[in-house]
């Protein structure tokens, strides 16, 4: 078989696009295994009922077949009536388990979605920090949207439409056999046609699939990308070379869709020549077994017909088996996440005191390439640090390592003697928190949003929490003032309102060491220094590590780090490095000119 060759191997495209990595066949086999173990129960009841539903579909070609043997004889007392009496009531035990089959497999399939889901947010949540936060857009967007579409409609009806074509095909050849057992073999006529047929398919499909969904991770991540950069890529005049690679990339996704598209225009003649095969191989045998007296009639016509409804289970088989091909894939995408190499934090590890060290860190984001080279620095407890320096020297990094979002390549990160990476995530979010640019409004109300922080606080402590970041005004001009519904479909905060709430969950969380990575950004500089002053009284004795970006921040800090090239150049108050009349005081000139 000839035809469309598959598109041409790109390495810089789709496969680079996931940072997460793609599950192993022995994990998906792993995961498939455990899924079905969870509702083999579920699984039982549903092959049950779906034998009881083909067997009394059986019925109809078996008496039909008795009549038909009878009139062949010339008995003309046929209890036709008795014949159709029974035929009804087969009629109506097929409709009612049927209905059963079909309520059965939709309720599995539901519960074997919400497993699906479930499992993949528990393991992602579950990630280190510093895992999801390398993690590409695209990638995750296309795993949780995409991915769980596609697998939707898998679990939704091709594994319950799969075992149930499974049981109904074996069952007619079963009864095939039986009846007649020359037809049985006769059906054997078709097999190397539909062995030869899905075989060229099937060794193709994996592959095209694959690529498909990568494609699709690819155009999402470039359309992602180009939207949140914006007005980076305006300002630069990117917008050409964006546009350019957008379209690469929906190229090859689309050339990737027309490749599993042709195959499938292959698949389904052969299967349609297969039926067909089927039916003049068992009408041709059976004619000639039933002329020369090997064969009665009766059993030839109960054997066609039962050769006829194997039309319908293959047909769902090979069409659900395509299905699981796509799913296959989704799901190996999305059981990859198992695949990461999890934390294994020591729950006896706990910090001896406040004081917050790094010592010869070194860090980077790929393999060969550090970031931040042998970085070494002792944050007394209630102390103020900033960490200042050009975009890019590392700052954000630092601040990273110290809040325990990420583990040091070499060197150590400690609280109070403890090693950060040794802790677990829970213990070390006790102690310290990290507030950054990024925020989140969840849909629901102003009061839900804020017990995040802390689940039993009462509404004196919630609204004291905003009165400290200077957001009671707006909370309580609010409709519903801490019930009004927030977030999408609710009412709209302000970049500026959604970080004051970022800063009130952080008051609420009560850690006594903060790492703050432009958290007032978003503010215009007037209230973002009437927002510092305010937090800093409530953050008043505790340990306060803040990445400046505006250096009136670092001007009222107690000790100033200066990060350059991943290294901290200089070390000290904003007095003692203006005076030294170095790197912090060039920025400083710089800021103030």
């Amino acid at each position: 078989m000839i035809g469309l060759r598959p598109p041409e191997y790109d390495p810089a495209a789709p496969q680079q696009s996931a940072t997460l990595p793609v599950g192993s066949p022995a994990t998906v086999r792993g995961y498939v295994r455990e899924l079905a173990k969870r509702h083999r129960g579920a699984f039982a009841l549903l092959v049950t009922v779906n034998t009881v539903s083909v067997l009394a579909s059986m019925v109809g070609p078996y008496l039909l077949g008795g009549l038909v043997e009878d009139l062949s004889k010339g008995d003309r007392d046929i209890h036709l009536g008795r014949a159709v009496s029974l035929f009804l009531a087969a009629l109506v035990v097929q409709a009612y388990f049927v209905r059963l089959v079909r309520l059965r497999g939709a309720i599995l399939g539901e519960e074997m979605l919400a497993d699906l889901r479930e499992d993949f947010l528990v393991r992602s949540v579950s990630l280190p920090p510093g895992v999801l936060e390398r993690a590409g857009t695209g990638d995750l967007l296309s795993r949780i949207t995409t991915d769980i579409d596609r697998l939707s409609n898998a679990m939704r009806e091709a594994v319950p439409e799969l075992a149930i074509a499974v049981v109904w095909a074996g069952l007619l050849l079963g009864a095939l056999t039986v009846t007649s057992p020359p037809l049985a073999l006769s059906v054997l006529v078709a097999l190397p046609l539909l062995l030869v047929g899905c075989r060229w398919y099937f060794r193709r499909a994996p592959r095209a699939y694959r690529s498909e969904a990568a494609g699709y991770a690819a155009v999402a991540a470039a359309l992602a990308e180009s939207v949140d950069a914006g007005r980076t890529i305006e300002a630069h005049g990117l917008g050409d070379r964006r546009e350019k690679l957008s379209r690469q990339r929906i190229g090859q996704w689309v050339a990737w869709e027309r490749y599993t598209m042709w195959l499938r225009s292959v698949l389904f003649p052969v299967i349609n020549m297969t039926h067909a095969l089927i039916v003049v191989a068992v009408l041709m045998i059976g004619g000639t077994f039933a002329l020369n007296g090997w064969m009665t009639v009766g059993e030839l016509t109960t054997g066609a017909l039962y050769a006829q409804m194997l039309v319908d289970p293959v047909n769902m088989i090979l069409r659900w088996y395509d299905e699981l091909q796509i799913a296959q894939v989704s799901l190996a995408r999305l059981v990859g996440v198992r695949e990461v190499a999890e934390d294994k934090p020591d729950h006896t590890v706990s910090p001896d005191g406040r004081e917050m060290a790094a010592d010869q860190v070194r860090f980077g984001y790929r393999a060969g390439s550090d970031v931040l080279h042998g970085v070494s620095l002792t944050v007394p407890p209630g102390t103020r640090v900033a960490l200042v320096g050009p975009s890019g020297a590392g700052k954000s990094t630092l601040g990273r390592l110290l809040a325990g979002i990420y583990a040091p390549r070499a060197g150590e990160v400690t609280l109070g003697g403890a090693q950060l990476a040794r802790m677990p995530a829970e213990r070390v979010r006790e102690h310290v928190a990290l507030v950054n640019q990024e925020h989140h409004v969840f849909v629901g109300t102003l009061r839900d949003n804020l017990r995040l922080a802390r689940t039993g606080a009462t509404d004196d402590e919630l609204w004291a929490a905003l009165r400290a970041v200077d957001a009671e005004d707006w909370g309580r001009n609010l409709a519903d003032g801490l019930d009004a519904e927030v977030g999408s479909g609710g009412a709209v905060l302000t970049p500026a309102q959604a970080q004051q709430l970022a800063l009130a969950r952080l008051v609420l969380a009560d850690p006594h060491t903060l790492v703050l990575d432009e958290a007032t950004s978003l503010l215009d500089p007037r209230a973002a220094r009437h927002l510092e002053r305010s937090l800093s009284r409530v953050l008043d004795g505790r340990t306060v590590i803040a990445i400046a970006h505006r250096l009136h921040t670092a001007h009222d800090a107690d000790v100033i780090a200066v990060v350059e090239d991943g290294r901290i150049s200089e070390l000290g108050s904003h007095h003692q490095l203006v005076d030294a009349d170095g790197a912090y005081a060039a920025l400083w000139r710089s800021w103030h000119s």
